[in-house]
């Protein structure tokens, strides 16, 4: 009886401890069930290029308003709007016959004054010996002689006018100051063109360079001032374009103003670049990014940080739970933001599946390359 008693208790202590065991197997099934997969990655201290971005507009480095320099009408178009222009190439052709005239009445009028001239010098030389041998007077030879002087000066006058108007009749022909690209043409064949006209026959763009202007605040340039004289200004300047892609060439930074503007309170400033493909165009607009290099810096995906309401969290590994810890965001770039407290080298923080995790969840952590 006593025997039958003791298995009895034996049976049922080994019955209680599988059921235990077993209540806890499917504890930790269960656990294992609802834990969310997550990728982590163990945060590390690194130096960065940090840029900011300024909106600029582009310009060629020569930007001339092609303008008539005598009035008449125009005559010939030799270019099309967009079309690229040596140095010296022919624009437009006002029509030149006022202007032909004129050279030929300022050329008549120079060879009657060279003959007043001769006229006068054979007066001067016929008197000179009779002067001498004192059959003529003196007076009359210096009278001869200032004649001479007079029609002297005349064929000098003749000959500035000759050129002025060989100077008007070339300025019938409207050449390229520069090589660039033709703007606009507003005016057609047929139309009365002056000086006085406020609109430019057409603008004429050099951009072999091109510089692209925008501003600095006062805080900016201090700070980029500063930079430039210490270690941590990269020196590249870049150009984002309207497309969202970077410019091939790198720029360089120069003022386009010694002073502040009193209104703005914002500084001119140039970027410099090549433009041997001639893609930058006078008139577009871009983004000049300057960087600078920002040292010890502890820097996060943008996909492993959770924004709400303007405030900054991101999921830290803590065994094989998360906790969701608030940071500060100092700057950061497209892809990562810089944080300045919050987190340190060494944690693990995720970087996926943010929108589903919740402070204290349970995960199946996987340790991931940052790259």
């Amino acid at each position: 009886m006593k025997y039958k008693i003791g298995y009895l208790a034996l049976s049922i202590s080994m019955a209680v401890m599988m059921y235990s065991c077993n209540s806890g197997n499917a504890q930790e099934n269960q656990m294992q069930a609802t834990a969310t997969p997550t990728d982590f990655i163990q945060l590390k201290s690194g130096n960065a290029d940090v840029s900011t971005g300024y909106p600029g507009n582009i310009e060629g480095q020569d930007n001339v308003d092609i303008k008539a320099q005598v009035t008449g009408y125009l005559d010939a178009v030799y270019v099309k709007e967009g079309q690229y222009v040596n140095k010296g190439q022919a624009l437009f052709k006002i029509n030149p016959s006022v202007y032909n005239e004129q050279v030929n009445n300022s050329d008549a009028a120079l060879k009657v004054a060279l003959a007043s001239q001769a006229t006068a010098k054979l007066e001067v030389d016929k008197l000179k010996p009779l002067v001498e041998g004192n059959v003529v007077s003196d007076i009359q030879l210096k009278t001869a002689q200032a004649n001479y002087q007079s029609a002297s000066a005349q064929v000098a006058q003749a000959k500035s006018a000759l050129g002025s108007s060989k100077i008007n009749a070339s300025f019938t022909y409207i050449k390229a100051p520069v090589s660039g690209y033709i703007g606009r043409i507003p005016n057609r064949i047929g139309n009365l063109i002056s000086p006085s006209d406020s609109s430019p026959l057409t603008t004429l763009s050099n951009i072999n360079l091109v510089n692209v202007y925008f501003s600095l605040n006062e805080a900016d340039f201090i700070t980029y001032s500063k930079m430039s004289a210490s270690e941590n200004h990269t020196g590249n300047i870049e150009l984002l374009l309207a497309d969202g892609s970077i410019y091939n060439y790198k720029g360089k930074l120069e003022n386009a103003s010694g002073n502040f503007d009193r209104n703005t309170g914002s500084i001119q400033m140039k970027a410099v670049f090549q433009n041997p493909d001639k893609l930058l165009r006078a008139g577009g607009t871009a983004r000049v990014m300057i960087y600078k290099n920002v040292d010890a810096v502890l820097k996060v995906p943008k996909t492993a940080v959770k924004d709400i309401q303007d405030k900054f969290f991101v999921y830290k590994l803590n065994g094989k739970k998360v906790q969701m810890i608030p940071v500060e965001v100092s700057e950061g770039t497209t892809q990562d933001y810089f944080v300045s407290s919050g987190i340190k080298a060494g944690d693990k923080i995720a970087i996926n599946r943010i929108d589903a995790l919740t402070d204290g969840a349970d995960v199946v952590p996987k340790i991931v390359s940052a790259q």
